[in-house]
């Protein structure tokens, strides 16, 4: 297996090696999962395996998780197919900063994304490396940080543009969580910037140490919630991917944000995600 670095904060491709091999080779796949360690999202082309061969090399990592809005395939629970078309246009509403499911009490530990097609230019994904955003916070920042919380909601993302019966049934179904605004990985031990699309609000902020006067709370907390969530946006903590069918990537979503680029024209973008169960940020 050889393993091409492709930016100098994240991102590196692995030639030479298929995951279907990884999928029942224990020392391969701890060679992947350390490189996944190393470099937070991993790529690779050509790997033209089956649906049950996606499952099985994810669930290496753990127990998979199904997608409350986005629908699984039939016949392989946790197997998450995120298919764009023409006739839809709704369907492409895709395109914001976010770690994945962070509406979910524990959310995902990572994810196995394959395309199985693609538009000819365009739809690429974008990642970036959030222990690097935060370790590059300025000193004063991390400290004003260190304690906040914030809450991550599934009814303000995918629940927004449903009827209101519907979004409140979302939100009884899936309440919104509360993570700290930095968290420790826990397999590396970095502190990782861990708010995002899916972040509303801090739900600590108003202490007399903070908060003056109503404005300190309600322009000061939205504020530095901003400049937070828009570090994942700095190029220098990113890599870029461009898809072709079959083409395969692995990231930690713990220590990572995502953004899938909607420049295409109409036409099918169809990905099938492996969503791997993780546990309670600390």
């Amino acid at each position: 297996m050889k393993v091409e670095q492709l930016t100098c904060s994240i991102g590196a491709e692995l030639v030479g090696v298929n995951l279907s091999d990884a999928a029942r080779d224990e020392s391969l796949f701890l060679e992947i999962k350390a490189q996944l360690l190393k470099h937070k999202v991993l790529f690779l082309r050509n790997q033209n395996m089956t649906r049950a061969e996606h499952v099985q090399f994810a669930e290496r990592f753990g127990s998979l998780e199904d997608h409350p809005v986005a629908g699984s395939h039939p016949d392989h629970p946790g197997l998450v197919q995120i298919y764009k078309s023409p006739e839809h246009p709704m369907d492409r509403y895709e395109n914001s900063w976010h770690t994945d499911a962070t509406w979910r009490e524990k959310p995902p530990m990572g994810c196995v994304l394959r395309c199985v097609e693609c538009p000819p230019v365009g739809g690429d994904t974008m990642w970036a490396n959030m222990a690097l955003a935060y370790a590059k916070l300025p000193d004063a920042i991390k400290e004003q940080i260190a304690d906040l919380r914030a809450r991550h909601s599934i009814e303000a993302s995918f629940g927004a543009a449903m009827p209101i019966e519907k979004r409140l049934g979302l939100h009884a179904q899936f309440p919104d969580a509360e993570h700290p605004v930095v968290r420790t990985h826990p397999e590396t031990g970095e502190k990782v910037l861990f708010v995002n699309g899916f972040t509303t609000h801090f739900t600590n902020f108003h202490t007399p140490d903070r908060v003056r006067f109503g404005q300190d709370f309600t322009q000061g907390a939205a504020s530095l919630l901003q400049y937070l969530i828009g570090q994942a946006a700095i190029p220098e903590y990113q890599v870029r991917w461009r898809w072709q069918p079959g083409s395969v990537a692995i990231w930690d979503n713990r220590s990572t944000q995502h953004y899938a680029v909607m420049d295409y024209p109409p036409c099918h973008r169809k990905m099938e995600r492996a969503g791997i169960m993780g546990d309670t940020p600390f």
